[in-house]
């Protein structure tokens, strides 16, 4: 039997929320994809999840509570400690790097997403590696 990984994409804009779907459900033959459209109730949406995601892709700019906030709610919780978090991002500056880096993520996707190239990133990251290179 088949083990797919499960995912959470948390974002607030439809048509990248569209995007992602096609690309995971779709293109990727995933099928265990969740989306939440915003981050109310963010903590007990995740845990109704089933299966738990095994990779969790977080817009930065998502209300009520922002990527960072959301990760840090991620790390207090003991089952999603170590669960790979990328951020998905327009603001893709050094500085802006530095600050995902250093707040706990595992990498940074940037908006818009390339399509050519995203299943590849998704898999290097659920083997363990994390992806800081913004520009492909």
């Amino acid at each position: 039997m088949v083990s797919y990984p499960s995912v959470l994409y948390v974002e607030d804009d439809e048509q990248s929320r569209e995007i992602m779907y096609l690309l995971l459900a779709g293109e990727m033959g995933l099928p265990n994809v969740t989306i939440f459209p915003d981050s109310k109730d963010f903590i007990a949406r995740l845990k109704a999840i089933r299966p738990q995601p095994d990779i969790i892709l977080l817009d930065i700019h998502v209300p009520p509570y922002t990527g960072f906030q959301m990760l840090e709610m991620l790390r207090r919780v003991k089952n999603f400690q170590k669960t790979p978090v990328i951020a998905l991002t327009a603001s893709v500056m050094n500085e802006e790097v530095a600050k995902l880096k250093t707040s706990g993520f595992n990498g940074v996707f940037p908006k818009p997403i390339i399509q050519d190239i995203f299943p590849d990133m998704i898999n290097r990251v659920l083997q363990g590696e994390s992806i800081w290179r913004v520009i492909y």
